[in-house]
């Protein structure tokens, strides 16, 4: 065994597994796991065989160093001479063999790498090596690719008994070169780094050549070819556009799903193809995916030749059958075995993962929705399906795509060992699994608002007709709060089928809108005898008419997803107190205010809650106060234009100026999921404390 530095060879394993997680069609996301074995000298000074295993949870596409667990490896070769061993007492063995404290817990496949006799292992779920793992005569044809390369171990759960079978395996056949786990995955090895990583992409590329070379032997066209001719773009994404409120209505009755939206040429074969209606209903092409995509997607009965009014009847009903399924399916197997490696049976642990609704909805002709708890998670179930795609399609021409039965399916979305890593996952934030969208997001009190609930866990549609500000405040969010949680929008509020199309946008980015910030806005400040008509009208057709063109947009989509929402109106202190030398934006603020008023009347019976915050004078960042209405107020109150921060604070009874960041706050609180579940129809000034703006 090399001697090597902990360093040289963690850095050579982290290299390497990013190298192997860049490619999807290598590792799925969070799936397949990579170890390295060598000397490494104690907190003692002794010089122990340690091996490196990549930690649960992380992916091998983003690792670190700190995502490996180092264990003594002689501590882990005395469990191969067992015979049975329960997961709970592989885990709790393992917690005793750390090299060094801290680390995260060890994969749940450590031990099929420790008892492994060389010194690097890959274990990856290839697409090209599954195309064989997932077809019904794939160890046949992986015997005539491989020859006495290879190992072929049929279907077992991953843990001791899957890793012990393994190694007893590998130890008869010395000669072995590759493992092949029967609908999961692939097993490679090396002397060295270079040699494992070698060993693994020469496989890949053998399958891969192999394989393909059968399918361009194939007269049959991909899948049976089409059933369904899909749509052109244009036409997929307008029904895209009217099923996606309806499937994030029924798919969110548990919980606020995020919805992504693919209609990619992979997906659009597979989906449209003669045999979607029974690829769809074969299982998952690998364990890994079960927690992300459930067994099987649902197949929308419905073609493009019908109505809008049959997709949305089609849609409701195929969500209803696929729940029954899924409930039939967990209450069949609710009592099996969870771990058969354990002195007394192991039933179903936990819930984790019991929402019933599909994770992947497939809707001939026009293409895939996914969905997640949040925006990456739903691009993973995305990511998995394309996955299953490709391995589909080489399974086919392999004797047919076959997959784990329903007993085998469940006992690995149930396997109390994944529950836990579930578990794991920190609690959801207040904004979690909700979309906001918010008007004039480009200017001072838009980007707090974006920032101050994204730091929550909003997902963020930031509009603006400033489209370059907009995208501004998205890098923003999307830097600190999390990669893909925003999106820029160009809307202009006065214009029906600019906001149309901008929800339609929200809608196809994340599933749809849970909270609506009307608070794009202007001012002009003059006497009523030097108010032209044309300025008049600029601030009633951004300040009223707007948002009531964003409000209407607003209700329609809401109830089209039934499950309720808000929405927060960014008035002015204005909207209640007559404001000198400014009767069109004062006027056109009051009506903003009694607008809000009336559809917290309407909303109720929808469960729309909608409520006004009244700011005023918030000058810092404010693209409003760097025009001409710093000049124009400073004229009404004869000051200078740099002196009107201390006017207005010296008017407020708390002695203070109004930040961005003080108005969003107030504005988080009104769209709040929980804090502010029964209230509507109300005001809270941000204003320091203005007594002639007081509501009572």
């Amino acid at each position: 065994m090399t001697d090597t530095s902990p360093s040289m060879t963690l850095a050579q394993l982290v290299a390497r597994s990013r190298q192997l997680g860049a490619d999807r069609s290598i590792c799925n996301w969070g799936g397949g796991n990579t170890s390295a074995k060598a000397e490494e000298v104690d907190f003692r000074g002794r010089s122990m065989r340690v091996l490196w295993v990549k930690g649960s949870g992380s992916d091998l596409a983003s690792v670190t160093e700190a995502s490996f667990t180092g264990l003594y490896l002689d501590d882990v070769l005395l469990l191969l001479e067992r015979e049975r061993m329960s997961d709970s007492e592989m885990v709790d063995y393992l917690a005793h063999c750390f090299y060094e404290p801290g680390r995260p817990r060890p994969s749940i496949e450590t031990l099929l790498h420790g008892f492994l006799p060389f010194t690097d292992v890959d274990h990856t779920h290839a697409d090209a090596t599954n195309y064989f793992a997932c077809a019904a005569d794939g160890e046949t044809l992986a015997r005539q690719c491989f020859g006495d390369d290879l190992i072929w171990i049929a279907y077992r759960r991953p843990g001791f008994g899957l890793a012990r079978e393994v190694a007893l395996a590998v130890r008869e056949h010395p000669e072995a070169k590759l493992v092949i786990l029967a609908k999961h995955g692939l097993i490679t090895w090396g002397e060295t780094d270079e040699r494992c990583y070698a060993s693994t992409m020469a496989t890949i590329a053998q399958a891969r050549a192999f394989v393909e070379a059968r399918i361009a032997r194939t007269d049959r066209a991909l899948f049976g070819g089409f059933r369904i001719t899909p749509l052109v773009a244009e036409a997929r994404h307008a029904v895209a556009a009217h099923a996606v409120p309806i499937v994030r209505g029924l798919v969110s009755t548990e919980k606020h799903q995020i919805l992504r939206f693919e209609d990619t040429e992979d997906v659009l074969t597979y989906v449209c193809s003669q045999d979607a209606p029974h690829l769809t209903r074969i299982g998952a092409a690998c364990p890994d995916h079960l927690v992300h995509t459930k067994p099987w997607p649902l197949l929308v009965d419905w073609t493009p030749e019908q109505d809008m009014a049959a997709l949305s009847e089609a849609l409701r009903a195929g969500v209803e059958a696929y729940v029954a399924k899924y409930q039939h399916y967990v209450e069949e197997n609710a009592q099996q075995d969870l771990d058969p490696d354990a002195a007394t049976p192991v039933y179903r642990a936990a819930d984790v993962a019991a929402i019933p609704h599909p994770r992947v909805i497939l809707i001939p002709g026009v293409g895939m929705f996914t969905t997640g708890k949040d925006a990456p998670m739903a691009d993973v179930s995305a990511q998995l399906t394309h996955r299953s795609i490709d391995v589909m399609h080489g399974a086919e021409a392999c004797g047919g795509f076959i997959s784990l039965s329903d007993a085998e399916s469940y006992a690995v979305e149930y396997w109390p060992l994944e529950q836990y890593k579930l578990k794991l996952a920190p609690p959801e934030r207040e904004f979690a699994r909700h979309v906001v969208l918010i008007t004039g997001a480009a200017g001072g009190i838009g980007s707090a608002i974006c920032r101050r609930v994204a730091q929550d866990g909003a997902h963020i549609v930031a509009t603006d007709i400033d489209l370059a500000g907009a995208e501004q405040v998205v890098a923003y969010v999307n830097q600190h709060f999390g990669s893909g949680r925003a999106v820029a929008v160009k809307m202009d509020v006065t214009d029906e089928e600019s906001v149309r199309a901008a929800f339609v946008q929200a809608q196809l980015s994340f599933g749809g809108v849970d909270s609506v910030i009307n608070n794009a806005g202007l001012a002009s400040s003059a006497a009523i005898t030097d108010t032209s008509l044309a300025e008049w009208n600029k601030n009633w057709n951004v300040l009223a008419t707007g948002y009531f063109l964003v409000s209407r947009e607003a209700f329609q989509l809401l109830q089209a997803q039934g499950r309720g929402g808000n929405l927060v109106f960014v008035a002015s202190k204005n909207a209640l107190v007559a404001g000198k030398n400014a009767a069109a934006y004062s006027t056109a603020k009051a009506a903003e205010a009694h607008l809000a008023r009336c559809l917290a009347v309407e909303g109720g019976q929808f469960g729309i809650r909608v409520n006004t915050v009244n700011s005023d004078a918030v000058l810092a960042g404010s693209r409003i106060w760097g025009s001409s209405w710093r000049q124009e107020r400073a004229s009404t109150y004869g000051v200078a234009p740099d002196q009107l921060e201390e006017v207005y604070r010296k008017r407020t009874t708390l002695l203070v100026n109004i930040l961005p960041d003080d108005v969003a706050e107030a504005v988080a609180f009104f769209a709040s999921p929980t804090r502010a579940m029964k209230s509507t129809g109300n005001m809270l000034n941000v204003d320091g404390g203005v007594p002639a703006a007081y509501t009572r």
